[in-house]
């Protein structure tokens, strides 16, 4: 209704504006103002209205939606180990922009497990096109559909996280997302499906709990990696040692029961829209060597390193920080930082990503629990701090080389340690917000200003 009778009322006020624009007619104009005042508030409603209906889903943000779900159970005993990869998960379907992305352990109750129990070593998403007639277990008749960089062969996750994922936000801010889904990119005959890849360590009754989570070869009993190649003497641990089917060695006399897990997790999601900005997913590694290999199935990026203990001096001294760096790190494509997050294993003190030209871009810092319940154990990251630039203000250009650098304390030991950093890209700048018509503005030719008429309408 609102929207019929807007554009005839507004046509009426602009037959009015140009009899008001003759010196003849302004006698008129004030009598007719005087008879018009009782329409004022009407005709604001009655605009107003008509915006809201037609224009909503133009000026409006689409419908945030989310949705909880379970992956697959899994199942440990204290000391063992499960590193599977769930392919077909449940997931939102469509054209849509992702949100957020968040996850926790929880038992068959749906109580979530605390990190001293079982320790989330990390869990991961990737996307990927599959052929529905094949079966989606079969790797060779899948597509694997990867972030946009930057270590080839490797780290082509969406989202990923460890022990650190109950507090350590993955929210894309307004307005930009993730889009995925989009019908023209799936090739014919595919669908878009996702794999889940959680890798956990039951750590009850275990000897050395920090030992088992940094996956010690020598508390493994292992020499050989998961495809049977002969592990090398000087790798003293990390992925190659606790594996699928491992086990840790738990303390004489401990059996426990075995527990039925689960990853529970909840996607935010928008239905894809204009107005919302797609971003592009990069992840840096500590470690990436940014030497090209012979080998297409090899990568620079080696995804775990060793933290040596500090020396008795520098321990003395207070000076034991590990510090490692990768340079030049090349950004295929530029544009504006909207979200940056870093992954460190315990021990971790931090990560900061710089420019080419050493400015900082973005920091990330672990918080470590003080307690026992599930989201504050001590001793464990339980949190890492993510950065959220104001749009625009933070910006990496084509082929600019970044430098990332990842702290870790060196008062021990560390094996199997990992430093990555996640950030979105925007290639566009975010839209301005949009700018709803101004009612009732009069030519400047009239003989009255908009105040004088108001002045007029109050008398």
């Amino acid at each position: 209704m609102a929207q019929e009778i807007a554009p005839r009322v507004y046509q009426r006020i602009n037959s009015f504006h140009k009899i008001c624009q003759s010196t003849k007619g302004l006698r008129f104009c004030q009598k007719m103002l005087h008879t018009m005042k009782w329409m004022l508030p009407l005709l604001a409603l009655l605009y107003f209205s008509a915006v809201s209906e037609s224009q909503a889903s133009k000026i409006g943000p689409p419908l945030l939606k989310s949705a909880t779900f379970l992956s697959p159970p899994f199942f440990l005993r204290p000391g063992s180990v499960s590193n599977k990869y769930y392919f077909d998960i449940p997931f939102p379907k469509g054209h849509i922009a992702l949100k957020s992305f968040d996850a926790e352990v929880v038992d068959e109750n749906g109580v979530p497990v605390p990190l001293h129990e079982t320790y989330l070593h990390h869990w991961v998403l990737e996307r990927y096109y599959g052929r529905r007639e094949y079966g989606d277990l079969d790797l060779s008749k899948i597509i694997l559909v990867r972030n946009s960089g930057i270590c080839n062969h490797t780290l082509g996750q969406y989202y990923g996280l460890g022990s650190e994922t109950r507090r350590t936000s993955t929210w894309v801010p307004d307005p930009y997302g993730i889009e995925v889904g989009k019908p023209e990119e799936i090739p014919l005959g595919y669908e878009e499906s996702w794999l889940l890849n959680i890798h956990a360590i039951d750590t009850r009754g275990v000897e050395d709990r920090l030992g088992c989570t940094e996956c010690k070869c020598s508390l493994y009993n292992v020499t050989k990696d998961e495809y049977g190649h002969p592990i090398a003497d000087n790798y003293i641990g990390g992925l190659y040692c606790c594996y699928d089917e491992t086990q840790c060695r738990v303390k004489e006399g401990v059996e426990g029961v075995t527990r039925k897990l689960f990853l529970k997790y909840t996607v935010m999601w928008v239905d894809w829209d204009v107005s919302v900005v797609p971003v592009k997913i990069y992840i840096f590694d500590v470690t990436d060597t940014g030497e090209a290999t012979s080998d297409p199935r090899r990568s620079s990026c080696k995804v775990e390193y060793e933290v040596p203990a500090c020396s008795l001096e520098d321990k003395a001294n207070g000076e034991c920080v590990h510090t490692k760096t990768a340079a030049r790190l090349v950004m295929p494509r530029g544009g504006h930082i909207v979200y940056g997050v870093s992954h460190q294993h315990s021990g971790g003190l931090g990560s900061a990503l710089y420019g080419e030209d050493g400015r900082l871009l973005c920091t990330s810092n672990p918080t470590y629990g003080e307690g026992e319940e599930a989201g504050n154990e001590a001793n464990y990251i339980i949190g890492m701090s993510t950065c959220y630039p104001k749009p625009g203000s933070v910006k990496v250009s084509d082929g600019e080389a970044l430098t990332f650098v990842s702290n870790y304390s060196s008062t021990q030991l560390h094996t199997g340690v990992m430093g990555l950093f996640y950030i979105l890209v925007a290639e566009m700048p975010p839209p301005p917000p949009p700018k709803i018509p101004i009612f009732l503005t009069f030519p400047t030719s009239c003989k009255f200003s908009y105040i004088e008429l108001i002045r007029m309408i109050k008398s």
